[in-house]
């Protein structure tokens, strides 16, 4: 077997195991960290020195790539964990916060502060609390099951999109700026800000239209009441240390197809093609896919495409499988809203990018 195709089935399996087989879906950490492993391992015995451009790591085992697979990770996790500490101890306290905020602002503008303010605090405190946070305040609404749903689509396509300015946000800034790119911290935000805060300040005002007048409804979203431990905020946290080190590896290891294949791609062909981030997850993808060699429309055109695809059903991204399965949102139901919301916004992106050039 040749490196390339060696790697293509491991990419194959990658993307698709996860979506076919249930158990890989719940033990994904492991999964990723052992494709992750397995593909350093082909490229160690199969790749030539010379094949690999020379500003990138080298996609073998070497101290230089064990190094970038402890470190790297440590910031989101901290973030993760630390955010998770804090919504652990002040989440009974959210919903009375929650009653006296509608109390003396009006429902509308309620709702537009909820879903850009978690958009872009997503980006500090993770993609992960901001979804915990959203459920714990949509469940406190008590409008009409639709209206909810709505709701908490939009908001997920809005931290999906927030989350990604900073390296803490969320795994997929995490590997694109630590590992792939190897940028500052603030990479993704002068990249990507200008369309990713407009996008996020359009999402809240989208939500605006969705909401009536303030009514008391029995057919309403609940979280599920689960006490979760301090044991739950550390497993959670070093869950997301395994998964972005699987990450790494993975990102390294595909180093040689993004370098033969992915590289010759067309910034449009990118974008469009990333729209199976709404099945798959977007943080994997860009592991596969971002490189220091790129240019900068590729770099952009491939993060926005995933950005926006992940929320247009459950599986493509964080926020939208915990939302979803702490609330009890079907698939069905994601995708009545999520489908063409996320169709309208790629093209109108496709449209910013490609066409006004902006």
């Amino acid at each position: 077997m040749t490196l390339s195709a060696g790697l293509f089935v491991i990419f194959l399996i990658v993307l698709l195991g996860p979506f076919l087989v249930k158990k890989i879906e719940h033990n994904l950490e492991a999964f990723l960290f052992s494709m992750g492993i397995l593909a350093v391992t082909l490229d160690h015995f199969l790749l030539k020195v010379s094949e690999v451009a020379a500003d990138e790591i080298m996609p073998s085992w070497n101290l230089t790539l064990i190094e970038k697979a402890i470190i790297d990770p440590i910031e989101i996790t901290l973030a993760v964990l630390i955010a998770g500490l804090l919504f652990h101890y002040g989440r009974k306290s959210l919903k009375g916060f929650t009653d006296s905020i509608l109390e003396k602002v009006p429902l509308k503008v309620f709702v537009f502060l909820i879903v850009v303010v978690l958009g872009i605090l997503s980006s500090i405190v993770t993609a992960i609390i901001a979804a915990l946070l959203l459920v714990e305040l949509v469940s406190a609404l008590k409008l009409n099951r639709q209206t909810e749903i709505n709701l908490v689509i939009i908001a997920c396509f809005a931290i999906g999109l927030g989350a990604a300015l900073t390296p803490v946000g969320e795994p997929l800034s995490t590997i694109v700026i630590k590992t792939k790119l190897q940028a500052d911290f603030w990479f993704l935000f002068d990249q990507l800000g200008k369309y990713i805060i407009p996008g996020v300040l359009a999402m809240g005002i989208l939500s605006i239209f969705f909401v009536g007048k303030k009514e008391k409804s029995k057919d309403s979203l609940a979280a599920a009441e689960e006490k979760e431990t301090l044991k739950d905020v550390g497993v959670r946290a070093f869950k997301v240390y395994i998964f972005v080190m699987a990450l790494v590896f993975l990102g390294i290891g595909f180093t040689p197809i993004i370098e033969w294949y992915i590289k010759a791609l067309s910034p449009e062909i990118l974008y469009w093609v990333n729209s199976v981030s709404a099945i798959l997850d977007n943080a994997t993808l860009a592991s596969a896919e971002i490189t220091k060699g790129m240019a900068t429309l590729q770099i952009n055109a491939a993060l926005m495409g995933l950005l926006i695809a992940g929320g247009m059903l459950i599986p493509g991204n964080i926020p939208n499988i915990i939302s979803a399965n702490k609330l009890g949102i079907t698939s069905k139901e994601w995708a009545k809203l999520g489908v063409p919301l996320g169709i309208v916004i790629m093209v109108v992106y496709f449209i910013v990018l490609f066409v006004l050039k902006l």
